[in-house]
Protein backbone atom coordinates (compact mmCIF):
# COMPACT_ATOMS: atom_id res chain seq x y z
CA UNK A 1 0.00 0.00 0.00
CA UNK A 2 1.01 3.25 -1.10
CA UNK A 3 2.58 6.24 2.27
CA UNK A 4 -0.71 8.02 3.23
CA UNK A 5 -1.12 10.95 1.21
CA UNK A 6 -0.95 14.88 2.15
CA UNK A 7 -4.52 14.84 1.33
CA UNK A 8 -5.73 12.01 3.84
CA UNK A 9 -3.56 14.20 6.60
CA UNK A 10 -5.89 17.20 5.69
CA UNK A 11 -8.49 15.09 6.87
CA UNK A 12 -7.09 13.55 9.67
CA UNK A 13 -6.47 16.81 11.32
CA UNK A 14 -9.57 15.47 12.74
CA UNK A 15 -7.51 14.34 15.53
CA UNK A 16 -6.13 17.87 16.11
CA UNK A 17 -9.72 18.42 17.91
CA UNK A 18 -10.57 15.35 19.12
CA UNK A 19 -7.34 14.61 20.50
CA UNK A 20 -4.20 14.40 18.69
CA UNK A 21 -3.89 18.48 18.93
CA UNK A 22 -6.31 19.14 21.79
CA UNK A 23 -4.35 22.28 23.06
CA UNK A 24 -6.06 24.72 20.52
CA UNK A 25 -9.14 25.98 21.76
CA UNK A 26 -11.72 24.64 19.75
CA UNK A 27 -15.60 25.30 20.96
CA UNK A 28 -18.63 24.67 19.54
CA UNK A 29 -20.03 22.27 16.96
CA UNK A 30 -17.01 22.94 14.63
CA UNK A 31 -15.13 21.92 18.21
CA UNK A 32 -14.76 19.23 20.95
CA UNK A 33 -16.12 21.58 23.57
CA UNK A 34 -19.68 20.74 23.10
CA UNK A 35 -21.09 23.14 25.61
CA UNK A 36 -18.75 25.99 25.21
CA UNK A 37 -17.77 26.13 29.11
CA UNK A 38 -14.06 26.53 27.71
CA UNK A 39 -13.20 23.31 28.94
CA UNK A 40 -12.67 19.67 27.20
CA UNK A 41 -13.48 17.03 29.18
CA UNK A 42 -13.03 13.39 28.33
CA UNK A 43 -16.25 12.42 27.26
CA UNK A 44 -16.72 15.59 24.66
CA UNK A 45 -13.32 14.79 23.29
CA UNK A 46 -14.47 11.24 22.59
CA UNK A 47 -17.45 12.51 21.00
CA UNK A 48 -15.62 14.89 18.60
CA UNK A 49 -13.13 12.74 18.05
CA UNK A 50 -15.42 9.79 16.75
CA UNK A 51 -17.02 12.41 14.65
CA UNK A 52 -13.27 13.32 12.87
CA UNK A 53 -12.45 9.72 12.49
CA UNK A 54 -15.51 8.74 10.99
CA UNK A 55 -15.24 11.90 8.20
CA UNK A 56 -11.96 10.73 7.58
CA UNK A 57 -12.74 7.72 6.91
CA UNK A 58 -14.68 7.75 4.03
CA UNK A 59 -15.88 4.64 2.56
CA UNK A 60 -16.75 3.50 6.08
CA UNK A 61 -14.69 0.61 6.09
CA UNK A 62 -13.27 1.29 9.34
CA UNK A 63 -10.10 2.34 8.54
CA UNK A 64 -8.44 5.73 7.26
CA UNK A 65 -6.09 4.50 4.39
CA UNK A 66 -5.07 5.53 0.66
CA UNK A 67 -8.41 4.10 -0.83
CA UNK A 68 -10.18 6.80 1.55
CA UNK A 69 -8.52 9.66 -0.66
CA UNK A 70 -10.38 8.10 -3.49
CA UNK A 71 -13.78 7.49 -2.15
CA UNK A 72 -13.80 11.09 -0.79
CA UNK A 73 -13.17 12.59 -4.38
CA UNK A 74 -15.47 10.86 -5.36
CA UNK A 75 -17.85 12.06 -3.32
CA UNK A 76 -17.16 15.46 -4.08
CA UNK A 77 -17.36 15.34 -7.79
CA UNK A 78 -20.78 13.19 -7.21
CA UNK A 79 -22.17 16.27 -5.02
CA UNK A 80 -21.29 18.62 -8.41
CA UNK A 81 -22.64 16.73 -10.63
CA UNK A 82 -25.71 17.48 -9.94
CA UNK A 83 -27.81 15.27 -12.91
CA UNK A 84 -25.40 12.61 -12.46
CA UNK A 85 -24.21 12.15 -15.87
CA UNK A 86 -20.40 12.02 -14.83
CA UNK A 87 -19.13 15.51 -16.40
CA UNK A 88 -19.56 18.76 -14.14
CA UNK A 89 -20.52 21.84 -16.25
CA UNK A 90 -19.74 25.34 -15.68
CA UNK A 91 -23.49 25.94 -13.96
CA UNK A 92 -22.97 22.93 -11.38
CA UNK A 93 -19.64 24.33 -10.71
CA UNK A 94 -20.87 27.63 -9.82
CA UNK A 95 -24.05 25.91 -7.77
CA UNK A 96 -21.48 24.52 -6.12
CA UNK A 97 -19.23 27.14 -5.48
CA UNK A 98 -22.35 29.20 -3.85
CA UNK A 99 -23.28 26.78 -1.78
CA UNK A 100 -20.11 26.79 0.16
CA UNK A 101 -20.16 30.29 -0.25
CA UNK A 102 -23.55 29.95 2.13
CA UNK A 103 -22.26 27.44 4.51
CA UNK A 104 -19.31 30.18 4.75
CA UNK A 105 -21.41 32.65 5.67
CA UNK A 106 -23.71 30.67 8.14
CA UNK A 107 -20.96 29.68 10.13
CA UNK A 108 -19.86 33.38 10.16
CA UNK A 109 -23.10 34.35 11.62
CA UNK A 110 -23.00 31.33 14.22
CA UNK A 111 -19.06 32.78 15.44
CA UNK A 112 -20.86 36.16 15.70
CA UNK A 113 -22.95 35.28 18.49
CA UNK A 114 -20.04 33.56 20.18
CA UNK A 115 -18.01 36.47 19.97
CA UNK A 116 -21.19 38.65 21.58
CA UNK A 117 -21.57 36.61 24.24
CA UNK A 118 -18.17 36.46 25.41
CA UNK A 119 -17.45 39.62 24.56
CA UNK A 120 -20.94 40.44 27.08
CA UNK A 121 -19.00 39.31 29.91
CA UNK A 122 -22.27 40.42 32.44
CA UNK A 123 -24.59 38.80 30.35
CA UNK A 124 -26.57 41.66 30.11
CA UNK A 125 -27.65 41.31 26.79
CA UNK A 126 -25.56 44.10 26.03
CA UNK A 127 -22.22 45.50 25.78
CA UNK A 128 -20.35 48.56 27.63
CA UNK A 129 -17.45 50.82 26.29
CA UNK A 130 -15.44 48.56 28.58
CA UNK A 131 -16.60 45.00 27.56
CA UNK A 132 -16.39 46.07 23.64
CA UNK A 133 -12.78 47.55 24.60
CA UNK A 134 -11.91 44.45 26.29
CA UNK A 135 -13.35 42.71 23.44
CA UNK A 136 -11.08 44.12 21.16
CA UNK A 137 -7.83 43.59 23.06
CA UNK A 138 -8.56 40.00 23.78
CA UNK A 139 -9.20 39.28 19.97
CA UNK A 140 -6.05 41.42 19.30
CA UNK A 141 -4.39 39.20 21.22
CA UNK A 142 -6.06 36.14 19.52
CA UNK A 143 -4.96 37.42 16.55
CA UNK A 144 -1.45 37.88 17.03
CA UNK A 145 -1.37 34.17 18.99
CA UNK A 146 -3.21 32.53 15.46
CA UNK A 147 -0.73 35.00 13.45
CA UNK A 148 2.34 33.21 14.32
CA UNK A 149 0.63 29.91 15.33
CA UNK A 150 -0.36 29.52 11.21
CA UNK A 151 2.43 31.00 10.19
CA UNK A 152 4.19 28.56 11.51
CA UNK A 153 1.66 25.76 10.85
CA UNK A 154 2.13 26.85 6.84
CA UNK A 155 5.80 25.98 7.01
CA UNK A 156 5.29 22.62 8.75
CA UNK A 157 1.80 21.80 8.50
CA UNK A 158 2.38 19.08 6.20
CA UNK A 159 5.06 17.30 8.05
CA UNK A 160 3.13 17.99 11.22
CA UNK A 161 0.08 16.07 10.12
CA UNK A 162 2.13 13.16 8.54
CA UNK A 163 3.69 13.08 12.01
CA UNK A 164 0.10 12.46 13.47
CA UNK A 165 -0.68 9.81 11.59
CA UNK A 166 2.82 8.12 12.12
CA UNK A 167 2.17 8.08 15.26
CA UNK A 168 -1.31 7.21 15.25
CA UNK A 169 -0.37 4.54 12.97
CA UNK A 170 1.10 1.98 16.23
CA UNK A 171 1.77 -1.09 13.79
CA UNK A 172 3.41 0.69 10.88
CA UNK A 173 0.70 -0.69 8.49
CA UNK A 174 0.45 2.51 6.84
CA UNK A 175 -3.06 1.95 7.79
CA UNK A 176 -4.41 3.85 10.96
CA UNK A 177 -7.95 1.80 12.85
CA UNK A 178 -10.47 3.73 14.96
CA UNK A 179 -9.01 2.27 17.91
CA UNK A 180 -5.49 3.46 16.97
CA UNK A 181 -7.21 6.36 16.21
CA UNK A 182 -8.96 6.47 19.30
CA UNK A 183 -5.74 5.71 21.31
CA UNK A 184 -3.63 8.12 19.86
CA UNK A 185 -6.06 11.26 20.84
CA UNK A 186 -7.14 9.71 24.24
CA UNK A 187 -3.16 9.72 24.72
CA UNK A 188 -3.15 13.44 23.68
CA UNK A 189 -5.55 14.42 25.88
CA UNK A 190 -4.25 12.54 28.91
CA UNK A 191 -1.34 14.21 28.26
CA UNK A 192 -3.03 17.76 28.34
CA UNK A 193 -4.97 16.59 31.13
CA UNK A 194 -2.13 17.45 33.77
CA UNK A 195 -3.84 16.83 36.87
CA UNK A 196 -5.73 13.90 35.57
CA UNK A 197 -9.23 14.98 36.82
CA UNK A 198 -10.70 14.15 33.00
CA UNK A 199 -10.66 17.77 32.30
CA UNK A 200 -8.67 20.33 30.39
CA UNK A 201 -8.96 23.63 30.99
CA UNK A 202 -8.09 27.04 29.40
CA UNK A 203 -4.86 26.69 31.37
CA UNK A 204 -3.76 23.26 30.62
CA UNK A 205 -4.14 23.70 26.77
CA UNK A 206 -1.74 26.69 27.32
CA UNK A 207 0.27 24.90 28.76
CA UNK A 208 0.19 22.03 26.29
CA UNK A 209 0.60 24.45 23.91
CA UNK A 210 3.64 25.58 25.18
CA UNK A 211 5.27 22.59 26.01
CA UNK A 212 4.73 21.52 22.19
CA UNK A 213 6.59 24.87 21.56
CA UNK A 214 9.20 23.76 23.58
CA UNK A 215 10.23 20.55 22.41
CA UNK A 216 9.96 21.77 18.95
CA UNK A 217 12.57 24.05 19.73
CA UNK A 218 14.60 21.31 21.24
CA UNK A 219 14.30 19.16 18.19
CA UNK A 220 15.39 22.02 16.04
CA UNK A 221 18.52 22.98 18.03
CA UNK A 222 19.64 18.90 17.58
CA UNK A 223 19.03 19.31 13.68
CA UNK A 224 21.58 22.41 14.20
CA UNK A 225 24.31 20.77 16.08
CA UNK A 226 24.39 17.58 14.10
CA UNK A 227 25.28 19.83 11.06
Amino acid sequence: MRKLTLSLSAAVLAMSAGGIAIAHDHSGKRGPDADGDGNITLEESRAHSAKMFERADADGNGEIDEADRAARQAKRFAKMDADGNGEVTQAEMQTAREARRAQHQERRGDRAVRMFARADADSSGGLSVAEMEAAREARKARMKERGGREARQGRRGASRMMAMLRRADANGDKVVTRAEFNAAAEARFNRADADGSGVVTAEERKAAREARRAERRERGGERRNRR
